[in-house]
C-alpha cells in the first residue's frame, strides 16, 4: 500500500524514538526505481527516509474512538 501527504500511519521501527506511534505523512519522495521513502511528523518530531513497509495504515474511524 502506498501512502500519500497528510495520511496517518503507525511507524514500526525497532530503532526509532517513535515506533509504535501514529503520524502524519508530510512528505512523500520517490526514488529513480520507483520506491518511495515518507517524511513522517508526530506530536515530538519527525521521522525522515521512512520505507513504506515499516508504516501501517491507520483506519479512518480510530479519530471517533478517541472522542
Amino acid at each position: 500500500m502506498s501512502f500519500e501527504k497528510d495520511d496517518q500511519a503507525v511507524l514500526h521501527d525497532k530503532h526509532s524514538e517513535f515506533d509504535g506511534e501514529t503520524g502524519t505523512i508530510t512528505q512523500v519522495i520517490e526514488n529513480m526505481f520507483g520506491d518511495a521513502t515518507y517524511t513522517i511528523s508526530f506530536d515530538e518530531g519527525q521521522e525522515t527516509g521512512v520505507p513504506e513497509n515499516a508504516l501501517e495504515a491507520v483506519e479512518a474511524e480510530s479519530d471517533a474512538a478517541d472522542e
